[in-house]
């Protein structure tokens, strides 16, 4: 605690803290820059976000075919049979027959030891039971029995059992408390035929399966599993599932009609459309972004606030302060005007063998003019659809088309637009990521990282050097008031040598 002032009556205090704010207007010019750098870094990872969604939602809906690929399908009896086109690019039409439709093995036991109404948190305990494992053997997929050991303990309750059953094995448990017995159903369809006699097999060590009712059970004929038959254009084939794919679509068998089922497919025009429509929106909505950021203005006069001055402003004032201070932090900023321009350049030309845009009806407005200055897309919906219509493979080419990059200079390139766009994305979002790193990034690993870093080292550094001047300060206004109390001192002496005297 410092009291100043008891010898010359001055304001010690209050003059030392003037002087202190004269003495720290350079290190609110240095705070005042590091904010700004924070701001800029935040608007950097912003940008870096949106390039990086724009560059995946790219490649998920424009250069995977999948997108591209949907197709509407018709079939003369879609109670009977539905089809969906998993990864063909062309079109497929014919007839399809089902004999007979897939189905599961099930099984029922025995009532279990304790008998019908015992509720499934009776335990193995309660059952008498002493063995500590169950053996299902079922039928996977391919038709092939498959054994799978389940282990029992005298603690364990039915519905653990069942649940365990379920699982780990090949089969579908459940225990029904009214008439105390178990079913079992293999959760994959079709038949072992030669592979063994059933499709459902259950053994044990001990009496396990005896007090479960499943000692010695098989599955009735009636009950037995049993492939799907179908002919296809002639070809007749099997399946242990009714879900089965053929020339890359996916047919799912409903009913066993035996006649024969006409299907056709043909490309989904409105689903291509939307694809690409959205594809352009996105874009358009970048280059909005992204010319907003490098056009906006910059307020040179509203710099970052100190925790003074916002402490003296209403929440509301500080708010609208800030989003002045906070406009044109990436003004003229040279990556992202590369990206523009290279973004704009790569939509410019056409593609080797598939075309330009404009042969599909997607196009700039207003001219040449109107591309340099925003690079934005208009879409004529008419000539898109005519286009996707008359050969829809060449419209995913012309976007998704893989090859050479285009040469600088050319007007035609092996790339297609898409794959153009999402190159140029990733190599700016790396660029960016240099320069402003991101969440986890370490300060040292990108360079406002390191601004910032030498900007921390250099407010430490000031303000040491401001406790070394506020102690000079103090130092120099206490050697004052000692000068002044010697000199009150000798005068009250010199007052008291002459008046003595008189």
């Amino acid at each position: 605690m410092r009291i100043g002032g008891l010898a010359s009556g001055m304001d010690t205090e209050s003059i030392i803290k003037d002087l202190m704010n004269a003495e720290r207007i350079p290190l609110t010019k240095i705070t005042q820059k590091k904010q700004t750098l924070q701001w800029q870094l935040d608007s950097y990872r912003a940008v870096n976000r949106k390039v990086k969604e724009f560059s995946d939602n790219t490649f998920n809906n424009m250069i995977l075919s999948t997108k591209f690929n949907a197709k509407i399908t018709e079939s003369s009896a879609p109670n009977d049979v539905s089809i969906k086109n998993k990864n063909s690019t062309s079109d497929f039409s014919g007839t399809i027959k089902i004999e007979q439709l897939a189905k599961n093995s099930t099984m029922q036991s025995d009532v279990i030891a304790a008998g019908a109404g015992k509720p499934a948190t009776t335990t193995m305990a309660d059952l008498g039971i002493t063995g500590t494992t169950l053996k299902i053997s079922a039928i996977d997929e391919n038709g092939v029995m498959q054994d799978k050991d389940i282990t029992i303990a005298s603690t364990d309750k039915i519905s653990d059992v069942m649940d365990r059953i379920t699982k780990q094995t090949g089969v579908n448990a459940f225990y029904d408390a009214k008439s105390g017995q178990i079913a079992l159903s293999t959760k994959n369809g079709g038949n072992n035929g030669a592979n063994g006699p059933s499709e459902i097999v259950v053994t044990s060590t001990g009496d396990v399966a005896n007090k479960l009712g499943l000692e010695g059970k098989t599955v009735a004929t009636a009950n037995k599993g049993q492939n799907a038959i179908y002919t296809v254009n002639g070809l007749r084939m099997e399946s242990s599932k009714n879900t089965v794919d053929v020339n890359g679509f996916e047919f799912t068998l409903k009913a066993a009609n035996k006649t024969d089922i006409n299907f056709s497919t043909k490309p989904d025009t409105d689903a291509v459309f939307d694809n690409i429509v959205k594809f352009v929106d996105d874009y358009n909505k970048l280059m909005d972004e992204l010319n907003g950021l490098v056009r906006e203005k910059t307020n040179r006069d509203f710099k970052p606030l100190s925790a003074e001055e916002k402490e003296a402003m209403s929440d509301k004032e500080v708010e609208l302060w800030e989003e002045k201070a906070k406009s044109g932090l990436l003004k003229n900023d040279p990556v992202i005007s590369g990206m523009v321009s290279q973004m704009r350049s790569a939509l410019m030309g056409s593609v080797k063998d598939q075309g330009s845009l404009k042969d599909i009806g997607i196009a700039t407005p207003g001219g040449q003019y109107a591309w340099q200055k925003d690079g934005k897309l208009v879409v004529d919906e008419k000539k898109l659809k005519e286009a996707i219509n008359a050969d829809p493979d060449k419209v995913q080419k012309m976007f998704a088309q893989t090859g050479a990059a285009t040469t600088p200079g050319s007007t035609t390139g092996e790339q297609g637009f898409a794959v153009r766009l999402r190159a140029i994305a990733e190599s700016s979002y790396k660029d960016i990521h240099k320069r402003a790193g991101d969440t986890g990034s370490t300060e040292e690993s990108f360079t406002l990282g390191r601004n910032l870093k030498g900007i921390n080292k250099q407010m430490d550094k000031f303000q040491d050097r401001l406790k070394v001047v506020e102690a000079r300060y103090w130092k120099q206004f206490n050697a004052m008031e000692n000068a002044i109390q010697r000199a009150n001192a000798q005068s009250a002496n010199l007052m008291n040598a002459l008046g003595g005297g008189a």
